[in-house]
């Protein structure tokens, strides 16, 4: 597992400090000066040749020395000290270092020499060049910042220390405390997805938040925030939004940062909510923390000021949520106990004498309209009715911060005056915000986590039942391009390939001469009105740019003379180029089209990204595109569209009825299959794409393929989120009766509440090494939702679809190790299940270039070891631990 020997870390009995110093300002005195003044529990041990003791400590000259193995070694020497320091540490028995040192860089070779010596040792490194490490609950301050953070259950992440100390002293004024506070440094070793796999199973940690300059290991990265995020709120700020701070952050963390777009598509699909500023941070994990994913975010408002209410709509009008309509009766009920000067609309002014009582019977009955999702209470202050006492009266009506179940946010304006109002409020479990805008932002941050929280559990197949594709028809256009040596494919090629996948495109008739080119167009001519003549050149892909295109040719003569003008034009802007002929093909004239654009290129981080949006010749000017990454279903390419102004256009206006949006989702998902399918594919672009309500028709393909690649089978290794694995799907024989083994998915949560009735609880303990009665639902999601990547699991489903069995792999990053486990119903073992699941587990870790896998099994779970001896496992008995047995399985 990635957090292996990180427990050391987070929940240390004893600390070595190297470098720690009796002097003030230096490093290594403020270090062993934070962590004893701030109260750490354990033993600390400094660690100086040059000093017998530092403030009535005794002082040790080298790990050697120490009175036993720390638990979390402290570094803070010079650098060229550090490897051996590692080294020492770990055959001491320590196993995980906070190295504070910089300069242990790849070009000198320090950083390497430093792994290579925690490496045999399996010892953790956290750093270096950071900060340090808090664990406010443990009072534990093993950095040199200048002050420690108060206890909470917010956990803080940053690639930045400098952040991280700033936003601990922010945290102070502003009541928010700390699980934990990491500064990440050059994360030579535990990086955030490490991180992030730790604290999704901390009980204390009650949300993430994250400061990122760069992602280091994409695909590990993803898979643990998806983890995550599924059961916890994850909440980053990704600088690098622009050219300029993108490469400041490249300088910093000397890694590439990625398009902003693409780390967009990236952390949404993650299930993270991305902020654009520190502050928010806290605000919305606060926010998430407290209320659940609003799938619908429609927001009622009561205020006794107009003008707050109208700024509010202003605000709503630029989020994924909306202005609720009140319901007749609500009007109804709001009429017999307000003015009737009140707005009679949603924003609900109460007008400004409103007191108390008032302010109590408008909020209720607003709750109570089944159209509204969320409350939002407003207050201005006046001198006809007092602020606290009308803040007291919502309190009154607020359990766990709702009202009538349904999330409440308040804003009492000012400051004088609505300090005593929110503190009540607050004291009362309601939110509070300082200005209409922060409130609105919130109710957009349940908004926009619902949207995140339906990606997280999409989980498309490599195999797409929704896509016809004819794979060996590109296959063979891709091995024609490579074998003559071409990374870019003609019009008609890339046309044909994307046809294969079930995008439509109009006929194409290849012509070798303008005479040829004449006699296509006379052919066209009878079913269409007018055809387009374009070049065909294995050299140029811009045709536009030369005057390679003719549109609009109503006879065929003058096809026959657009063919002779561009070759005229070719000769003159690009004399070297071969001309190879001419593609002729019906102009296509929709009057009420949309042009769309279909896209997909390689980010340097993420890998593989699908772009949708408004397409055409200005596709550059309009700039309305969005991203997405790969593997989409009908789901996600259907957010794909609705994140675009133009996908808002499909659905119709005025005269424009809407387009056949079912045709355009079925285009994104023939495109991002192909993407899985064929992993040398570099580049695509559809340009334009018409729709309208009649369906689609790619008039314009263009395709870069790697010429290298073009025999490497799919699914592609390059996607950062594996599609599920659907060439794992099996059906076998048990005995009489017949069996489904497949990949593990999301929806299978849905069957193990009966599936667990029908396991004994001695098996139960035999499984999890501990007896176990409860299996909580943030326990089945993790066990359920996996990326296939360091983690897999194969189901075994009766012919009815219950489940009858379950098998396990968790590797390491690496992958030399993966380590299994098996459950089987215990009305049904005995017949073979568990067997046939793990020939599957061996038969995936093969195929998956896994070294070696292993288990622990209770040393009195004989049938479990005795399957292990017919496998060929090798079994041992840990001295210090006689009831487990080790088994081991070699697969190089």
């Amino acid at each position: 597992m990635t957090i292996r020997n990180l427990e050391h870390a987070v929940h240390p009995r004893s600390i070595a400090v190297f470098g720690a110093s009796p002097r003030a300002g230096t490093v290594g005195g403020i270090l062993i000066r934070n962590i004893v003044e701030g109260g750490f529990g354990g033993e600390v041990w400094p660690v100086n040749p040059k000093h017998g003791e530092i403030d009535g400590r005794r002082c040790y000259g080298r790990a050697q020395e120490l009175p036993g193995a720390p638990d979390l070694a402290v570094i803070a020497t010079p650098p060229h000290t550090v490897p051996g320091i590692v080294a020492d540490l770990g055959a001491r028995g320590c196993r995980a270092a906070v190295v504070v040192t910089a300069g242990l860089t790849r070009e000198s070779g320090l950083r390497q020499a430093m792994l290579d010596a925690a490496k045999p040792h399996l010892f953790r490194i956290i750093g270096p060049n950071t900060v340090g490490l808090m664990i406010p609950p443990l009072k534990l301050n093993a950095s040199f910042a200048h002050m420690a953070a108060t206890p909470g259950n917010i956990a803080l992440l940053s690639q930045s220390g400098a952040i991280a100390t700033s936003l601990v002293d922010w945290a102070e004024d502003n009541d928010v405390g700390f699980s934990h506070i990491v500064s990440l440094g050059d994360m030579a070793d535990v990086d955030v997805a490490d991180w992030l796999d730790l604290l999704a199973g901390d009980a204390g940690t009650r949300a993430i938040v994250m400061y990122l300059e760069s992602v280091t290991n994409p695909r590990k990265f993803m898979s643990a925030a998806r983890a995550a995020a599924r059961i916890k709120p994850v909440v980053a700020v990704k600088a690098g939004r622009h050219e300029l701070a993108a490469r400041a952050a490249a300088t910093h963390t000397g890694a590439l940062s990625g398009s902003d777009r693409v780390v967009d598509a990236a952390l949404s699909r993650a299930g993270i909510l991305r902020v654009e500023g520190l502050a928010e941070l806290f605000d919305s994990a606060e926010i998430m923390s407290r209320f659940s994913p609003l799938e619908r975010a429609r927001v009622g408002i009561v205020t006794n000021g107009g003008g707050a209410g109208v700024l509010a709509v202003d605000e709503l009008a630029g989020t994924t949520a909306s202005l609720a309509e009140l319901s007749p009766a609500t009007i109804e009920r709001l009429d017999a106990g307000l003015p009737p000067t009140w707005s009679r609309a949603n924003p609900v002014d109460i007008i400004g004498d409103a007191p108390a009582g008032r302010y109590r019977s408008a909020v209720e009955i607003v709750a109570a309209d089944p159209g509204v999702d969320a409350v939002m209470v407003f207050n201005c202050p006046t001198g006809l009715a007092s602020p606290a006492d009308s803040a007291t009266a919502v309190a009154a009506l607020a359990t766990d911060g709702r009202i009538g179940g349904k999330p409440v946010l308040t804003c009492w304006l000012g400051e004088h005056t609505a300090r005593t109002a929110r503190r009540l409020l607050q004291n009362a479990g309601l939110a509070s915000f300082e200005t209409p805008a922060d409130a609105v932002r919130a109710i957009s941050y349940l908004a926009n986590w619902s949207r995140a929280q339906k990606a997280l559990g999409r989980v498309p197949s490599s195999r797409s039942e929704d896509v016809a594709a004819d794979r060996e028809t590109v296959r063979r256009i891709f091995r024609a391009a490579a074998a003559e040596g071409r990374r870019m494919l003609t019009e008609p090629e890339a046309k044909a390939a994307v046809a294969a996948y079930g995008i439509p495109v109009p006929e194409t008739v290849i012509a070798r001469s303008p005479a040829q080119a004449r006699q296509a167009a006379a052919r066209l001519l009878g079913k269409w009105p007018a055809v387009v003549v374009k070049l065909l050149s294995k050299a140029i892909t811009h045709k536009s740019d030369i005057g390679g295109v003719v549109l609009g040719i109503e006879t065929a003569e003058r096809a026959g003379e657009a063919a002779s003008a561009i070759e005229g034009r070719v000769r003159e802007r690009a004399p070297d180029a071969d001309i190879e002929g001419y593609a002729v093909q019906p102009m296509v004239v929709r009057k009420h089209a949309h042009e769309l654009i279909l896209g997909m290129s390689r980010d340097p981080i993420f890998g593989p990204a699908i772009l949708f949006g408004a397409g055409g010749t200005a596709v550059e000017v309009v700039n309305d595109t969005a991203v997405a990454l790969p593997p989409l279903d009908d789901v996600l390419a259907g957010d794909l569209i609705e994140r675009t102004r133009i996908g808002r256009l499909l659905a119709g206006f005025r005269d424009r009825p809407a387009a056949d949006r079912e045709a355009i989702a079925a285009a994104l998902n023939g495109l991002s299959q192909m993407v899985v399918d064929f992993p040398c594919i570099a580049a695509v672009d559809i340009n334009p794409l018409l729709a309208d309500a009649d369906g689609i028709v790619a008039l314009d393909a263009r395709i870069e393929i790697d010429p290298e690649a073009v025999e490497q089978a799919g699914p592609n290794p390059a996607l950062v989120i594996r599609p599920y694995p659907a060439e794992w799907e099996r059906d076998v024989a048990v005995g009489a009766a017949q069996y489904r083994i497949r990949p593990i998915k999301p929806a299978d949560m849905g069957l193990y509440p009966d599936f667990l009735t029908k396991v004994a609880p001695d098996d139960i303990r035999l499984r999890f090494l501990a007896p176990r009665k409860k299996f909580p639902d943030e326990m089945l999601k993790r066990l359920t939702q996996l990326d296939y990547d360091r983690d897999m699991a194969f189901v075994v489903l009766e012919a009815g679809g219950a489940l009858a069995g379950v098998a396990r792999l968790s590797c390491d990053p690496d992958r030399s190790r993966g380590e299994y486990a098996l459950l089987v119903r215990t009305d049904l073992q005995g017949r073979g299940l568990g067997w046939a699941l793990l020939q599957q587990i061996i038969d995936y870790a093969k195929a998956e270039g896994i070294g070696r896998i292993e288990g622990m099994v209770l040393s009195e779970n004989e049938a479990m070891l005795r399957m292990c001896g017919e496998f060929g496992f090798a079994i041992t008995h840990p001295p210090d631990q006689p009831s487990l047995a080790l088994v081991t399985l070699d697969l190089g």
